[in-house]
């Protein structure tokens, strides 16, 4: 997973809606994500990924989409949630800016699945690597809103307490973004 005929009806789909995003006048946010349920390894995750991302950015061109014009939010380079030898933070962040380097213009990274904390700390190690030629942010969903969500509980007495998890989890992905996240961000001040 995932075959050929699977990226390829994918990635056509995607290159689509940019192309008329683009046309409307609008700047496509384009998210192929590959999955990190599942056993597989680093690795795995690595080859899978570049194969997305090698044919996305073949099709793109092929709809006269302008690549300056688009979002890219794209997964990172993760070992399976249920592999038997899960990859480093260190590890992980090598793996996806190798990655990213051999097919992608600039990014904007997706939670994916991944606590929010650890998103954070992914992003930020990726940030910490030196001699970056691109920008590395974050368009994270689950990982800035889970924690609000979670202390909100939909009840209108918890909402500033979810606003200040909101706050909390955004000063932390943007310190991360510049490389400058700590642990000790985490701790309640």
């Amino acid at each position: 997973m995932p075959t050929r005929n699977c990226i390829a009806a994918n990635v056509h789909a995607l290159a689509r809606f940019a192309a008329l995003s683009q046309e409307a006048g609008l700047v496509p946010v384009i998210e192929p994500e590959v999955l990190m349920d599942g056993d597989h390894t680093l690795l795995r995750h690595f080859e899978a990924t570049e194969s997305v991302l090698r044919q996305l950015f073949h099709e793109l061109p092929e709809h006269r989409v302008h690549l300056e014009g688009l979002l890219l939010k794209v997964s990172m380079v993760l070992s399976g949630t249920t592999c038997s030898q899960p990859a480093t933070v260190a590890d992980a962040a090598q793996a996806t800016w190798c990655c990213m380097q051999r097919t992608v213009p600039g990014l904007v990274f997706l939670s994916g699945g991944q606590t929010d904390v650890r998103a954070t700390e992914h992003l930020d190690a990726l940030n910490r690597i030196e001699h970056l030629p691109r920008e590395l942010s974050f368009s994270f969903g689950r990982a800035l809103q889970a924690p609000a969500l979670q202390c909100w509980a939909g009840r209108p007495e918890n909402a500033a307490a979810a606003q200040a998890a909101l706050l909390h989890r955004a000063r932390c992905n943007s310190a991360a973004r510049f490389g400058q996240y700590s642990a000790d961000m985490e701790r309640p001040s």
